[in-house]
This record gives C-alpha cells, sequence and structure tokens, in this order.
C-alpha cells in the first residue's frame, strides 16, 4: 500500500490569513499494491489537518479480494452501533430502498458497494461520498453515489449514512463488509477536505 498525505504548509494560507483560493484541498491518497484489509485516513498536521475543514469528501475505485460486497467505513475507531444508513438502489431492472438503524445494530456506515470475484476481472466500483459539517456538535451526515457494473444491466446506488457523535471525525478506518475479506489490489481512495467559503 502507498499512502501520500498532504502535510505541506497550507498555500491558501498567505501571511497567515486564509484566502479564498481552491474550495477542495487534496489530503491524501491511497494507492493499494497488494490485497489490503484496512485503509485508514487520519488527521494530522498541514493541509492534512481535518478541523479547518467543513467537509470531506472521498472518491474511490475499488474491488474486492473476495465474496463480501459491500465497503464500511467507522469513524474514529468506534465501532458501536451508532450508525444508521438509507440506501436506495437499482440494478438495470428493480429499483429498491433499504434502511438500517443503530436499534438494529449498525455498527458501520456500509458506503459502497463493489465488484466480487464472481464479477469481471475488469469490473471495478467507483463511487463519490461527502461527509458533511465534521467538525460540529451535531450528529455527522453522509452522502454516497455509487457506479459500477455489478450486473449485466448495470448497478447504481445512493446511500445516506449517519454517525450518532458530536465528537469532529478525526479518522476514518475502510474495511469489507464482515472483515474477512480484504480490498481488492489496484483500489485506490482519494480524500479531499472542503473549505468554509470566508469571502463574500
Amino acid at each position: 500500500m502507498t499512502q501520500t498525505n498532504n502535510t505541506a504548509t497550507p498555500d491558501y494560507i498567505v501571511d497567515g490569513v486564509l484566502t479564498d483560493g481552491e474550495a477542495w484541498v487534496a489530503l491524501s491518497t491511497v494507492d493499494l499494491g497488494s490485497d489490503t484489509a484496512t485503509v485508514t485516513f487520519q488527521s494530522s498536521t498541514g493541509a492534512n489537518e481535518w478541523s479547518q475543514y467543513s467537509d470531506l469528501v472521498l472518491v474511490s475505485y475499488a474491488r474486492s479480494a473476495g465474496s463480501a460486497s459491500a465497503m464500511r467505513m467507522n469513524f474514529n475507531n468506534d465501532t458501536a452501533a451508532n450508525y444508521g444508513v438509507q440506501q436506495l438502489y437499482s440494478n438495470g431492472s428493480t429499483v429498491t430502498a433499504s434502511e438500517s438503524a443503530p436499534a438494529n445494530g449498525q455498527d458501520y456506515y456500509d458506503f459502497q458497494w463493489v465488484a466480487t470475484t464472481s464479477q469481471a476481472a475488469n469490473v471495478w466500483s467507483c463511487s463519490v461520498t461527502t461527509l458533511f459539517d465534521i467538525n460540529s456538535g451535531k450528529a455527522k451526515a453522509g452522502m454516497g453515489y455509487i457506479a459500477d457494473d455489478l450486473t449485466s444491466g448495470g448497478y447504481v446506488s445512493i446511500n445516506a449514512g449517519c454517525w450518532y457523535s458530536a465528537d469532529p471525525i478525526e479518522e476514518i478506518d475502510i474495511t469489507m463488509y464482515g472483515g474477512s475479506d480484504d480490498i481488492k489490489s489496484g483500489s485506490r481512495f482519494d480524500l479531499f477536505g472542503v473549505l468554509p467559503r470566508m469571502v463574500s
């Protein structure tokens, strides 16, 4: 696994003043050179210090190394039943909605369906997931858009998740559902921070 974090002095700060600059700031990229159980992003220093951002955006291009078909997120090492997820998805012929709540023991945010070893080798899955208001004292909401070709008719999904914690998000751990399969070599994850707009 190769991970690159952007810890340089932020170029959107000039003489100690936050300028408008680019709203999205590249924070970290993970390229998997081998099958990997867990991908971790963590707040650190410089541009990768997350307390300065209003939102985080994760762009992923991934595949399962086994039969598990969903990737999940946990925040700040919280694996208790503190997550809720709603999904709307279609396999090209039917549309389905589902919901999982903390009361049902939901202990992760399942944010992306991915191709498994039963799909063709050239089928990979992509998603864009936004985590909103990550430093607020409110529960943290997320919204993800997924596309791939899990079936001959394709597959699309919208996932909305919530982490019921007032804590700021300082770490994201990504694993396959069930924890027994790895994320496939060749998968890539790019994390961006979204700056609050400071000028009118």
